[in-house]
């Protein structure tokens, strides 16, 4: 039906005859001379049709946006002064001579390059929204990454093995969706938060190189990075190491970059300790072009008469940290009022600060609510170590570490957005050495802060059952600009460690032989040193194509309440399909009459 793509034809092909089909942009009646601007995913083409065709014209001027046409014409060059150099067509355009419409199409739900437009409306009619560029651009870029990741890990030897989609419920982390069955009466499946467990089985069967672009499912709380269902590019591969392991995945995203967006990043990945970006910048997932960092000051502190610096000061799970803003002096009461309220999302009680108008003055060339309470030698101190200059702010945090390494490493990312402190574009990072557990206050109890299958590092296995809390994980992070795009580890392939962790964990036996019995079987049959990742597909593309959450990447992604406006899912099922599956719902309770 056609010989080019609209937005393929150049001038290369002047004076020959092309077809094209695709959906009007754009129709404009210029006296007696109709312009089409033709559509499809390649591009826009102007096309024009003059009265001399007397039946073709008639045609044209029966078109409308987002009609279906079949063109054929003749390219020629467009009138001087009339060349468009943003299109990559901008120097011709075709004179139609034939015009068929294919398909004719109702008044639009939106003007389909209108940015005011609701993001609500844009899903309910996502089919429509697609046809926009920017999102055929992002949808062909994800297309694009997925091709060159499959290449390189077709050349580094890694096989492409699917993993089942219906499988055991077991305890990972986050909810699982459940899906009951109708042969088993009264037992469910769940899908996949990963394939960890398979693909782990998958190394103990000799398959060494595994990789698989593949769905997962979790049944959590939403946010701009976070869908109910998600692609994941699942690697694992045996006899290896970190370094390893981490070099191959460095020369992945280095070609990925390279191939799809013409973007050379570091040769060599800079590696982080989690305690490290901790300690400077309140996350495990710094974002490096940000030139801010975290100051701990508790040891200046813990003498001064004010409690709310004293006592987070003197107290083993508290923090006291500051954080200087260059020209923070800038900043006006309400807008200090504004971040105040923003740190009291992650748990602070308040937002201290000291406005640094002439260091040389002491005292009186500072201006803070917090001066009253401080001694001279503390201020001093701390205005050395945070190396302050005339014109600068520094901001404090004091309470439980946690509370402070949230909120100040929130602030600090905040800050460097709103301040236009970003250097460079892109800043890639490894984190490694993460603790192996974590204390859940509520539970009382620890937790995994990876997962169960972490191996703990090789020097402190003799602290996994006698200080936990210490023991560090052989985990790794890919951290790319402050997102978290790739997340790893060395698996646990001996099962009395594996006992071990479960062990901690809560697990007893009974427990740990019913949700993991059969991994736990695979480990005690020659199973080998083993490791892997998992790459987030749709935050990548996010950040690479400049995307604002990882549902302008996706075709058809769900709401922030994981509800799909297109669709209307979830969506009620009838009694028929509930009897097959054994369930029955509760009745609400009848009213009791007046």
């Amino acid at each position: 039906m056609r010989t080019h793509y609209c937005g393929q034809v150049t001038a290369e092909h002047i004076d020959q005859e092309v077809t094209v089909c695709g959906w009007v942009h754009r129709r404009r009646d210029h006296g007696g001379v109709i312009f089409i601007d033709l559509r499809d995913r390649e591009g826009l083409l102007q096309v024009v049709y003059d009265p001399d065709r007397a039946d073709i014209f008639a045609l044209a001027e029966d078109v409308r946006n987002e009609f279906v046409l079949q063109v054929t014409g003749k390219v020629r060059h467009r009138p001087e002064g009339t060349v468009n150099t943003n299109l990559t067509t901008g120097e011709i355009e075709v004179l139609g001579t034939d015009l068929k419409i294919l398909n004719k199409s109702q008044t639009p739900p939106y003007v389909i390059d209108d940015e005011t437009v609701s993001e609500e409306h844009r899903l309910k009619y996502r089919y429509y929204d697609l046809r926009r560029p920017e999102m055929l651009a992002r949808l062909k870029l994800r297309s694009d990454v997925t091709r060159v990741l499959r290449n390189y890990l077709e050349d580094n030897g890694f096989l492409d093995v699917e993993t089942p989609m219906l499988t055991k419920a077991t305890p990972e982390g986050a909810r699982d969706y459940l899906v009951p069955s109708r042969t088993h009466e009264g037992n469910f499946f769940a899908l996949p938060q990963s394939p960890q467990i398979f693909k782990q089985l998958l190394m103990v069967a000799g398959l060494d190189r595994y990789y698989q672009i593949v769905r997962c499912f979790r049944d959590e709380d939403l946010r701009a990075d976070r869908q109910p269902e998600f692609t994941q590019l699942d690697i694992e591969t045996s006899f290896i190491d970190e370094g390893e392991i981490m070099s191959l995945m460095e020369g992945m995203v280095q070609t990925l970059f390279k191939d799809t967006i013409g973007v050379e990043l570091a040769k060599s990945f800079p590696q982080m300790t989690y305690a490290d970006a901790m300690h400077r910048y309140g996350s495990d997932k710094p974002d490096l072009r940000i030139p801010l960092e975290l100051v701990d000051i508790a040891d200046v502190l813990q003498d001064v008469e004010f409690k709310v610096f004293s006592g987070p000061a003197k107290d083993p799970k508290g923090r006291v940290a500051a954080l200087l803003l260059p020209n923070g002096c800038e900043l006006t009461r309400k807008e200090i009022d504004g971040y105040t309220d923003f740190v009291g999302i992650y748990g602070a009680k308040g937002l201290a600060y000291i406005k640094v108008n002439e260091l040389a003055k002491g005292r009186e060339g500072l201006q803070s609510p917090i001066l009253k309470f401080l001694p001279d030698d503390a201020i001093n101190t701390i205005m050395k170590r945070v190396d302050a200059k005339d014109g600068d702010l520094v901001f404090f945090g004091a309470d439980k570490t946690k509370v402070v390494n949230e909120a100040l490493g929130a602030l600090r990312v905040k800050l460097g957005h709103d301040r236009n402190l970003i250097e460079g574009e892109w800043a890639p990072l490894w984190v490694v050495d993460f603790p192996m557990f974590e204390w859940d206050d509520g539970d009382k109890r620890w937790i995994s802060l990876h997962h169960p299958f972490t191996s703990p590092n090789e020097d402190d296995l003799d602290k996994l059952k006698n200080d936990p809390g210490n023991c560090r994980s052989r985990a790794y992070d890919m951290i790319l600009n402050g997102t978290e795009v790739g997340g790893g580890s060395m698996r646990i392939y001996r099962s009395e460690v594996q006992k071990t962790v479960f062990e901690q964990l809560g697990i007893d036996d009974d427990e740990a032989q019913d949700k993991f019995g059969f991994l736990l079987d695979a480990l005690s049959y020659g199973c080998p040193p083993h490791g892997g990742i998992a790459f987030g597909l749709d935050r990548l593309v996010m950040l690479m194509s400049g995307a604002q959450s990882i549902r302008d990447v996706m075709a058809f992604p769900k709401t922030q309440t994981a509800s799909c406006l297109l669709t209307q899912a979830p969506s009620e099922v009838s009694e028929r399909q509930l009897r097959e599956l054994h369930i029955k719902l509760r009745k609400p309770p009848k009213l009791a009459e007046s």
